[in-house]
């Protein structure tokens, strides 16, 4: 009488029997899964393709072939000798508010978050929640506001007013803080209590805590927060738009803009794709030094 038990032959183990085959049913149902993420793949870099050859496409205008037959770095020369667009001083101007701006606004951020965090004050609670609920709020309620505010703001500090990097960058740091401040207090809460305890027993105070100590056991968040921070300032446009009206002040984001308008857009678009891909490089290149960074920051900020 035949055994319905299979038994494990030699050089089997019962993980092995019972796995499914390659090619069953158990199989048979993930192609479609590759297909699509091959899909969702070609989908992501159909536009980085298509910008990276008209930027190499001499003719420099949309009338171009989609894959061009010659390649030429013309685009790029051109760019970079138009005296009527400055495209190293927009770099440069980008470079500068969105590194000061972010490095502030992790200062700033964090000082609060250490507040909220670790010490104990009457109006704790009121703070955190109008902090988050002022998040509700688009941005773009504020703009007429601000407009007038620094309007105003130029005429007592020049240094301070419209069409200056100093006053972007004082209107940028009041941006996001509160998502930031919440994002920071997540992670800041997650650092034992008993280490401030045992420095304040040594005699360091609130601010030798959070300098020598704190901001060391917290550098994921911080470069975090960095990085959200330094791309959302780095693409910003509409504050941008709005304060920096010289050619020689505005950002990246605002000067290649303008080369899609008028009467020349067609003409100027292999220089607008050629600044443009020169434009992500910062970004690229900040996310794949702290990519590990940044994956633990937000999982470990965000869950705990």
């Amino acid at each position: 009488m035949p055994n319905d038990h299979a038994t494990p032959s030699d050089g089997q183990t019962p993980q092995q029997l019972t796995r499914p085959r390659s090619g069953g049913a158990g199989g048979g149902g993930v192609w479609w899964r590759h297909a699509l993420g091959i899909l969702a793949l070609l989908w992501a870099l159909f536009p980085i393709s298509f910008i990276l050859s008209a930027a190499l496409n001499p003719s420099g205008n949309l009338s171009g072939d989609l894959l061009p037959q010659h390649f030429s770095t013309t685009n790029f020369v051109e760019l970079f000798h138009d005296p009527a667009r400055p495209f190293l001083t927009w770099y440069k101007n980008s470079l500068i508010i969105s590194l000061v701006g972010a490095l502030l606004a992790v200062f700033i951020g964090s000082c609060a978050a250490f507040a909220f965090s670790r010490l104990r004050f009457k109006g704790r609670q009121t703070g955190l929640q109008t902090l988050l609920l002022l998040q509700v709020f688009p941005s773009l309620l504020a703009l007429v506001a601000m407009f007038i505010t620094f309007d105003k703001l130029g005429d007592v500090i020049p240094a301070f007013g419209l069409n200056t990097t100093l006053g972007l960058m004082l209107a940028y740091l009041g941006g996001a803080m509160g998502s930031n401040v919440w994002l920071l207090k997540g992670y800041f809460d997650t650092v034992p209590r008993e280490l401030d305890e045992a420095a304040i027993v040594d005699g360091a105070s609130h601010a030798r805590i959070f300098f020598t100590m704190t901001l060391r056991l917290v550098a994921p968040i911080l470069v975090t927060v960095f990085m959200l921070i330094f791309v959302s300032l780095y693409g910003e446009f509409m504050l941008a738009s709005i304060f920096l009206t010289d050619v020689g002040n505005q950002t990246l984001g605002v000067g290649l803009f303008g080369m899609t308008w008028g009467t020349d857009a067609t003409e100027l678009f292999g220089k607008f794709t050629a600044g443009a891909l020169l434009a992500s490089l910062p970004t690229v290149a900040l996310y794949l030094a702290f990519q590990k960074q940044l994956v633990g920051g937000l999982t470990q900020g965000s869950v705990k």
